[in-house]
């Protein structure tokens, strides 16, 4: 008996709310503004290659074990692929997919020569071993080698990768090849040919881009209170920026539980404390998980995983502006009512597309060889936010559209204006 064909799309089973049909409900909204583009918008919705690889490696007490990875290249239009890789006990092909798509919507929105792609593991990286953890490392970075490269696609950090995972990827690819090969990775230690600035480069970008709109809706900076979910990289130096403008961080949640001070936590004290602990948990006033959503601030700042402002949230909340610095963290139906009550929302495709453009600038430093200065990179990101920001400002007010949908407006153009011109193959 004859079977239907299959394609990519026909191996995932998008439940309800899942990222995968966020974006696809995003991308919806902006096909009405593409005008003659649109004709190439299915190419939004087809990721361009997806590989999944078996990773066994041996354990430390001489048993085998596999581990499910992923890698996908959603578009590659603009430039090579580019976005992180995490280790996660959740990560599915969908989430990957989707988290693939944002990255190419990101990059394009900033204006990076880069197209979207993004990996994983379906592993709690807290349970292996140091030694575990490189030889997974490595066995993906060999698995997924016949996709990437410095021209291919470039992996960078994530969720519960780092400097150190980059390293081994560096490493393992380089050796795979027969040649170093730095461009390959971002996100790597500074002897390996890391950036400056590249650590905190997601946080601050949501500093900025949560500057620029607090400016235009009037809201001070100094004193408003701020509420920030995740206290990782992104959220522990959005926090800790904001605070240096005057701003009180009144809570913070993590995977440890939720705290909150009406005075403003010392963020320095509280870094430490994470440090020294894992979470956020016994520092300050312990408050329900649920109750965080409730607290009364002028800014939320998602920054932990996607899926996380719910339309129940979306109906309690007292920010005024919401910054994104997760992906995906609100789901439509909560941007909906939202912009019902007339919450801003910095949309994650620009909120925190500050680590992805850092991540560019150590890509253009290790094919020149020639390293800049932090204060250059922090001022050139400044810059590129900025300008990426007042030109999405400008297609919301002049299409009266949300933000995220005038920043997919200026990415989906760019995107698909890129395809035109390159025509279909052969």
């Amino acid at each position: 008996m004859a079977t239907a064909p299959r394609n990519l799309l026909s191996y995932v089973d998008p439940q309800p709310d899942s990222p995968w049909l966020t974006y696809l409900a995003q991308v919806d909204r902006v096909l009405p503004y593409l005008g003659e583009l649109a004709r190439w918008g299915e190419t939004l919705k087809r990721p361009k290659r997806a590989l999944i690889v078996d990773v066994p490696i041996e354990m430390d007490d001489g048993t085998v074990r596999h581990f499910e990875g992923f890698r996908v290249q959603h578009n590659l239009s603009r430039g090579p692929g580019k976005g992180g890789v995490r280790f996660h006990p959740q990560v599915t092909l969908e989430e990957v997919m989707a988290l693939s798509a944002w990255m190419t919507i990101k990059n394009a929105a900033v204006g990076l020569p880069y197209g979207g792609a993004k990996g994983g593991i379906r592993v709690d990286p807290g349970q292996l071993s140091r030694k575990e953890l490189e030889r997974m490392t490595r066995r993906y970075t060999s698995e997924i080698g016949i996709i990437i490269g410095p021209q291919q696609d470039i992996p960078a950090p994530d969720v519960n990768t780092n400097a150190q995972i980059m390293a081994w990827m560096m490493d393992t690819y380089s050796m795979n090849i027969g040649g170093t090969a730095t461009g390959v990775v971002t996100g790597k230690p500074i002897p390996l040919g890391g950036s400056l600035g590249r650590v905190k480069a997601t946080g601050r970008g949501v500093f900025v881009t949560g500057r620029e709109a607090a400016r235009r809706i009037g809201l001070e900076l100094a004193g408003a209170r701020i509420a920030v979910q995740g206290f990782g990289n992104v959220g522990s130096t959005a926090a800790e920026l904001f605070a240096e403008a005057g701003a009180k961080i009144v809570a913070v949640q993590d995977h440890s539980g939720s705290v909150m001070h009406e005075g403003g936590l010392d963020v320095a004290a509280l870094q430490l404390h994470v440090h020294a602990h894992g979470g956020v948990a016994g520092f300050g006033e312990a408050i329900a998980d649920d109750a965080f959503w409730q607290v009364p601030c002028d800014i939320l700042i998602p920054a932990a995983l996607e899926g996380q402002m719910t339309e129940a949230r979306a109906r309690t909340t007292t920010a005024k502006l919401m910054l994104e610095g997760a992906n995906g963290p609100t789901l439509p139906i909560a941007d909906d009512v939202l912009a019902e009550r007339g919450v801003l929302v910095v949309p994650d495709v620009l909120c925190n597309a500050g680590g992805v453009t850092v991540s560019y600038f150590e890509w253009v430093q290790d094919f020149s060889s020639f390293f800049w200065s932090e204060d250059e990179i922090n001022a050139r990101l400044d810059r590129i936010m900025v300008n990426a920001f007042e030109q999405i400002w400008g297609t919301a007010e002049r299409l009266r559209i949300s933000l995220r949908t005038a920043a997919f407006v200026v990415a989906c153009e760019r995107v698909l204006m890129a395809r035109a011109e390159r025509g279909l193959y052969p």
